[in-house]
């Protein structure tokens, strides 16, 4: 997972550091990723550019899961 994170969302150039930031920031990549997954998407950054072109998109797989 980490090498999705890292390549695809460019985690380590991330400057979110202080606080619970990257915790909680790292949460929501990892939770971006399962429901990618859970929506049959095997490749995540052609999935989040799918979901990104229409706002109903993320909806729907909001409500599928």
């Amino acid at each position: 997972m980490h090498c999705v994170r890292d390549v695809t969302f460019d985690e380590d150039r991330s400057r979110v550091r202080t606080g619970a930031g990257a915790q909680v920031m790292a949460t929501l990549r990892n939770t971006t990723i399962g429901l990618l997954r859970i929506g049959g998407h095997h490749n995540i950054a052609h999935g989040l550019r799918y979901h990104s072109y229409l706002h109903q998109r993320p909806l729907e797989l909001l409500r599928s899961c």
